[in-house]
């Protein structure tokens, strides 16, 4: 089942404390970005945020999920905590801040 665009609408507007968020749909779901870094997933309308220590250790009783078949394990920020709107800016943003920046795409070859 595919997240809904207000659903995505939503947590985006709690997330715009935190920094410069975005949103891209993939596969009918989405990537949650701060400052063009990715955080988490939003799947089935549900948030899943990319484990790191300091994240799971701002949150309270941390639970864990998969956002897609085959993925590894996530945190789990449960629709009832987006309304806490300053804590969950502060947990993502400690989460973007303990992620490695992303690799640059190498240059393609060019065609002989």
């Amino acid at each position: 089942m595919a997240s809904q665009q207000s659903i995505a609408d939503f947590l985006l507007d709690q997330l715009s404390g935190a920094g410069p968020v975005s949103a891209r749909k993939m596969f009918g779901e989405y990537c949650i970005y701060l400052a063009g870094k990715p955080v988490g997933f939003l799947c089935d309308d549900q948030f899943f945020l990319k484990p790191t220590a300091l994240g799971r250790s701002l949150i309270p009783e941390p639970v864990e999920g998969f956002p897609y078949p085959g993925a590894k394990p996530h945190l789990l920020i449960t629709p009832d905590q987006w309304d806490e709107r300053e804590w969950l800016c502060q947990v993502v943003r400690a989460t973007a801040n303990n992620l490695p920046e992303p690799k640059s795409p190498k240059p393609r070859k060019p065609r002989i």
